[in-house]
């Protein structure tokens, strides 16, 4: 039972004690003490005034006498205005350091039998990664690491969207442009590669727009349109959607290869997979930087014709309804959202028919408890219908679905426009915040004793950390800006500051060699900053269980900056290496020992690796 359990039991047993009432730990407001008042831990007397028909201040004090004799680990208590302060004996944190400060695996929680799918990335091939999908990818993958240590079975997956017109215009221009170039002739990554050509279509549609407006055809419909009204001064700006689809001849020949590819023409599949294939080894690249991985790949030009059985038994349930002209759809009203298709008139599916299909063939792959989409904020209203949908078809995971939703990602320049070709790719990203990292290295000079081989490998972990933890420490539902120059600063709220913190505890250790630290049992008097310490330390089991419940990795990023700055503090404040006495040393020592392993814990679920040095 952890200490806060004893406390919360204890405050449970003392309010029936002293006042014959009866409550619940939901009853009580507990926290840790603030750093300006005694105290480890901090209980809240107002919401028994009611019940005790007394002043806060007054319980506070009764209730501070009870648990210390009941209680053991509590030692003393002061009450500030209603606030129960209760301060636990220093025997108690130097057992509870003894016992962790050697455990690797701290704050990872035992297997709970459950498995739990984590689908995140899942980009689109006709172009690359870019800077949204880094925050994706990075919230998925911490995700998942968090839900591993809180004792979940995880599996990763990502749906890669393959298929659709999209892609045929990649297929469309580089056929008619491409002249059989390669991403190795060209001499390009083949997500570039291949995300060019999209671009490069978009211009040549462009230029034969302009062209057309100049035509006949399209000064008599701008004079027909003008003559009904229809004609706004922006007509052609408005119409360009309706020309691709109705007048373009590079927008006929794109639908006319979806065709094709949907009819299983053999050149077209065959141009398909080819431009894929350059694709996905552009992507690996990509994730392998990220120091990203997954377990299963799913592929729209495979789901996309799954849900239609489901659909169909779902009809004739009553769950669905017909309209006259085929089409099926499902009333949501009653929980507060709309009326969704889920089938075409001509029987064709919907996003919402794939991915109820897709959830389906995923449970009967891997029997998952429950399943986390990781997909931008714009979608939000998708996946409430969708679990909605699920829920009514009885799915035996649908009460495990979970959004998780994120914002936009900006940089300071501002928003990204991928068929512009304006769009911020991964990799140009990672490459600018790399060499970031390399200038501030070189700056401080910290590193011009190791090889070239190591520098290298140390400026690269400093960039990883500066990019995942600058974008995990802010909540994912809130949008931001990410500024590469400022994400590596040492002296800020980033990934290389908390690095920095584990690099000294590093040093301190070789510094200390391997003494035999069993003095520390009898260290008496712990100092308020080795008690801070302590409590964070304490905390983050628990913390790695929160962050599992609420699906959200930017505590951790906070709390691993706030056990650095303390660790900081400390170091600055009380000497390790030349304490007073042999028994402050080994306990100093126990304690950075301690804060490294949770500080490479904590960096380590969001996918952060430790330097030695930096």
């Amino acid at each position: 039972m952890s200490i806060i359990d004893s406390i919360q039991n204890g405050v449970i047993k003392g309010i029936k004690s002293l006042y014959g009432a009866d409550i619940t730990a939901d009853q009580i407001t507990m926290n840790s003490t603030r750093k300006e008042f005694e105290g480890d831990y901090t209980v809240v007397a107002f919401p028994f005034a009611r019940i005790a028909k007394k002043k806060p201040d007054q319980i506070a004090e009764e209730l501070g006498a009870y648990l210390v004799g009941e209680v053991e680990p509590i030692e003393q208590y002061n009450v500030i205005k209603g606030f129960l302060n209760l301060s636990l004996s220093h025997s108690f944190w130097r057992e509870f350091l003894a016992g962790i400060y050697q455990d690797a695996s701290y704050g990872r929680q035992p297997a709970n039998g459950q498995k739990v799918m984590v689908e995140f990335s899942s980009p689109n091939t006709n172009k690359p990664l870019h800077l949204g999908h880094i925050r994706n990818i990075l919230l998925g993958w911490s995700a998942s690491r968090i839900l591993e240590a809180a004792g979940y079975e995880v599996v990763r997956v990502q749906i890669i969207n393959d298929r659709g017109i999209a892609i045929c215009k990649s297929m469309l221009a580089w056929q008619k442009f491409g002249k059989g170039a390669t991403p190795a002739s060209a001499g390009e990554k083949g997500d570039h590669f291949v995300g060019d050509y999209y671009v490069l279509f978009e211009k040549k549609l462009r230029e034969e727009y302009q062209g057309w407006q100049q035509s006949e055809e399209a000064r008599k419909l701008f004079e027909t349109k003008a003559d009904t009204g229809q004609a706004e001064p922006d007509f052609f700006k408005a119409f360009k959607n309706t020309y691709f689809n109705e007048y373009s001849s590079l927008g006929a020949e794109a639908k006319q290869m979806l065709l094709q590819w949907e009819a299983g023409d053999p050149a077209t599949k065959g141009l398909w997979k080819q431009m894929n294939d350059w694709v996905y080894q552009g992507f690996d690249e990509t994730y392998k930087q990220l120091g990203v991985e997954f377990d299963q790949l799913y592929f729209e030009s495979e789901t996309y014709l799954l849900g239609k059985d489901a659909v169909q038994k779902g009809l004739e349930k009553g769950l669905f309804y017909q309209k006259e002209d085929g089409s099926v759809w499902i009333d949501l009203t009653d929980a507060n959202l709309d009326q969704k298709l889920v089938l075409r008139s001509d029987g064709t599916s919907v996003y919402m028919t794939q991915d109820i299909g897709t959830a389906q063939k995923r449970y009967q792959d891997f029997g998952v408890d429950k399943m986390v989409y990781v997909v931008a904020n714009e979608q939000n209203y998708h996946f409430q219908a969708l679990f909605e949908i699920l829920k009514r078809l009885g799915e035996p995971y649908a009460h495990g679905l979970y959004h998780l939703s994120y914002g936009m990602v900006d940089l300071p320049t501002g928003k990204m426009k991928s068929r512009e070709g304006t769009v911020v790719d991964a990799d140009d990203l990672i490459a600018e915040v790399v060499e970031e990292a390399r200038k501030n290295t070189a700056d401080r000079d910290t590193i011009s004793g190791l090889s070239e081989k190591e520098q290298e490998e140390v400026i690269r972990q400093i960039a990883i950390a500066a990019l995942k933890f600058f974008i995990i420490k802010v909540q994912p539902q809130k949008r931001m800006v990410f500024d590469p120059k400022e994400s590596v600063d040492l002296q800020g709220q980033t990934g290389p500051y908390v690095q920095n913190a584990y690099v000294r505890v590093q040093s301190v250790l070789r510094k200390a060699g391997d003494p035999p630290l069993d003095a520390a049992a009898d260290y008496q008097q712990l100092e308020p900053q080795e008690k801070e310490m302590l409590n964070m330390v304490y905390a983050f089991p628990a913390l790695v269980k929160l962050a599992a419940e609420e699906y959200d990795p930017s505590g951790i990023a906070n709390f691993c900056y706030d056990l650095a700055k303390a660790y900081h503090r400390f170091y600055h404040d009380l000497s390790i290496l030349n304490a007073k006495t042999a028994e402050a040393k080994a306990f100093r020592l126990q304690l950075s020992q301690a804060v490294a392993i949770v500080l490479k814990q904590g960096l380590g679920l969001l996918g952060i690796e430790m330097p030695e040095r930096m």
